[in-house]
């Protein structure tokens, strides 16, 4: 007989404040929803930031990144807090965060937002004009001002003169833009990509590339640009008319914090990220480390078990099992089941026993 069981292999890094809180129910709905399936989950539990820091007098070692280079995801919680940023600067160690990130060498990040019904209160957004928005940012990560050289400060004169260089090279574009256009062809086939080709080289090197994909090889996706400050006012206008957003850099990460006000809380916002060095896929929940409610058993777990959802969609090809976990979670929120950032008085256990008991009840359904 032969064995059709497929093996995940994934590297778990709790990390600090309220990382490993978000984590353990990220994991516990993740057996749950594949108790009984075909897959079989392997799970090797490592320290980062300042655990790895107390043990080890680092942010992370070397094993651990060899490590995630090897998996087949990594589940990553959270890194800082009250002393992180102290250690970091008095040791000169860099991050855990940034270290996966090169070594992986994350190219692109794929942010899903959407509006939950419960959480209209919590959003800045009138319930009329948050409803059932529902989009994907695709950020690329490689290139942009975060990463070009020269970057300093200088003195000139009786001044300081600080400089950032905003870099893109076509080929930086050219694969974030396929994969943003895959993406757009499995929902609804439209893209917009924002930029700033009105005053900017590599904005109009930027539309020049997308462009050029996009006739060429994803003629049935109807492409639109946008100037990237335009993008934003007509965000928060009408959430509702983006689907799957393609940014730059910088713009993908103004973009993608200024869309979390449509969910209503970061805490509700997942995120994954694909590299160059392997085929590993980075899941993170956006909200942070978030200290000052660690161990109050407040922190919001839907960001990291969302990322599980994404896993299982993206890694798994399990997309049924992904919409189950989507399905538990909307109706735990609409059973009015929500933690204090929502607007609620649930527990982070709760909120997890909650979602958990709905998984196994939908699962238990008859097809």
């Amino acid at each position: 007989m032969t064995d059709t069981t497929q093996h995940i292999r994934v590297l778990v890094l709790p990390g600090d404040g309220v990382g490993p809180e978000v984590v353990s129910s990220a994991l516990e709905v993740l057996d749950v929803a594949v108790t009984g399936t075909s897959l079989s989950i392997e799970l090797d539990h490592q320290p980062v930031g300042m655990e790895a820091f107390r043990k080890h007098g680092v942010f992370i070692r070397e094993q651990t990144l060899d490590a995630a280079c090897n998996a087949d995801a990594v589940l990553f919680g959270a890194e800082g807090g009250a002393d992180w940023d102290a250690v970091r600067l008095t040791s000169g160690l860099q991050g855990a965060l940034l270290q996966l990130r090169q070594r992986l060498q994350l190219y692109a990040n794929i942010r899903p937002i959407r509006s939950w019904p419960l959480c209209t209160s919590t959003s800045p957004l009138r319930s009329d004009v948050s409803k059932n928005a529902d989009l994907v940012i695709v950020r690329e990560l490689s290139g942009g001002v975060y990463t070009g050289l020269p970057r300093e400060t200088r003195r000139v004169g009786d001044q300081s003169v600080a400089v950032d260089t905003q870099s893109y090279s076509s080929e930086q574009i050219s694969r974030v833009s396929r994969l943003a256009m895959q993406l757009a062809k499995r929902r609804s086939h439209n893209l917009v990509s924002i930029d700033k080709a009105n005053v900017m080289e590599t904005g109009r090197l930027w539309r020049s590339v997308v462009t050029e994909i996009a006739r060429n090889d994803f003629k049935d996706v109807q492409l639109e640009h946008l100037y990237a400050d335009y993008f934003l006012y007509a965000l928060i206008q009408n959430p509702r008319r983006f689907d799957v957003v393609l940014a730059d850099n910088l713009f993908g990460d103004l973009a993608s914090d200024c869309a979390g006000a449509i969910a209503g809380s970061l805490g509700l916002l997942p995120s994954a990220s694909y590299g160059l060095a392997t085929r590993t896929v980075f899941l993170e929940p956006v909200h942070g480390a978030a200290p000052d409610i660690a161990g109050t058993h407040r922190s919001n777990p839907i960001g990291a078990i969302l990322c599980v959802a994404m896993m299982l969609e993206h890694v798994c090809q399990r997309d049924d099992l992904a919409l189950v976990i989507v399905k538990a979670v909307e109706q735990s929120l609409e059973s009015g089941i929500s933690t204090p950032d929502i607007g609620g008085t649930a527990t982070n256990r709760d909120l997890t026993e909650s979602i958990v008991g709905r998984i196994r009840w939908l699962r238990s359904k008859p097809k």
